[in-house]
């Protein structure tokens, strides 16, 4: 199938510390990719986590970007500056009837699955590794949602999967979840997505205007990605991302993900590991272009 036109990339970096290999390879595909389509690289400001993020953060991502030989359309979305475009997202979710509020805290959750454990029962977990959300508050009555809300108790929204997975089937005509992913030599393939391994997958968090899972869906559909390039620790999220698209109704992107970089124990690179950073690899005299024979990538 042919690549729409004109091809559209982003890399979403969040300013809550600062880049290192592993995100200089998500960016460099990604811009590569887009050079070679002739299409257009974004950089997204991933910051709705504002009590995280930082502005030295930031000015260090931009610095990293520009230093790697990175070149992208300005100005950077900030999801800090739209919070209303999620709110306007999950009222229609809500709309739609597969939102629901839910006040229990972590600790009640872990302890409802530990009950139904020792009863006998199997814990399962998301693809993330948590466990599955065990519907303590799915269809709780309207006066008993007021009364909470009104004694200021704190909501997250979930996402009731069984009722979501039921719309989003009417929708398709009975036709499989899927999405496309493509790999490097532009070769595609069709996956089934399985998004109910996710459960009642949290949307609207109770200490962020909104979670990853809808800002990321909303956000490439407003900026028209067409190609969504990144790590294959999100591989799974997309499942989630293509049914959330279904009943946005917005446009399906091209996915690819690339491998991960490991550390010498075995675990991705990351920011809470102490992966080195590329601001101190710079100091270090290493070049742009060392880093990319590093990363196997190709020559600018």
């Amino acid at each position: 199938m042919p690549h729409p036109k004109p091809a559209v990339f982003r890399f979403a970096p969040s300013p809550n510390g600062e880049l290192h290999l592993g995100h200089a390879l998500s960016a460099m595909i990604g811009h590569d990719w887009a050079k070679r389509l002739g299409g257009r690289f974004l950089v997204r400001i991933e910051d709705i986590d504002v009590d995280r993020s930082r502005d030295e953060h930031l000015r260090s991502i931009l610095d990293d970007l520009a230093w790697l030989g990175l070149s992208w359309e300005k100005p950077e979305l900030h999801q800090s500056q739209h919070f209303g475009v999620y709110r306007d997202a999950a009222a229609k979710l809500t709309d739609l009837g597969v939102l629901y509020p839910c006040f229990a805290t972590r600790g009640q959750i872990a302890a409802s699955v530990g009950a139904a454990v020792a009863a006998g029962g199997r814990e399962e977990r998301d693809p993330d590794g948590a466990p599955i959300y065990p519907g303590l508050h799915r269809g709780l009555d309207k006066a008993e949602i007021t009364a909470r809300q009104a004694g200021g108790e704190r909501a997250a929204l979930r996402l009731d999967m069984v009722k979501a997975l039921g719309i989003a089937k009417a929708r398709l005509a009975g036709r499989p979840l899927t999405f496309r992913e493509i790999a490097s030599d532009d070769s595609e393939r069709i996956v089934c997505a399985d998004p109910a391994r996710w459960g009642d997958a949290v949307l609207m968090r109770k200490d962020t205007p909104a979670s990853y899972h809808l800002s990321v869906v909303v956000d490439d559909a407003r900026q028209g990605i067409t190609h969504v390039t990144r790590g294959a620790d999100l591989y799974a999220a997309t499942d989630l991302h293509r049914l959330l698209q279904v009943l946005l109704d917005v446009p399906e992107p091209l996915y690819h993900h690339h491998r991960l970089l490991r550390g010498a124990d075995g675990r991705k690179l990351a920011k809470s590991t102490g992966a080195p950073r590329l601001k101190d690899l710079r100091a270090q005299g290493v070049t742009a272009d060392d880093i990319r024979r590093q990363l196997g990538l190709r020559p600018r």
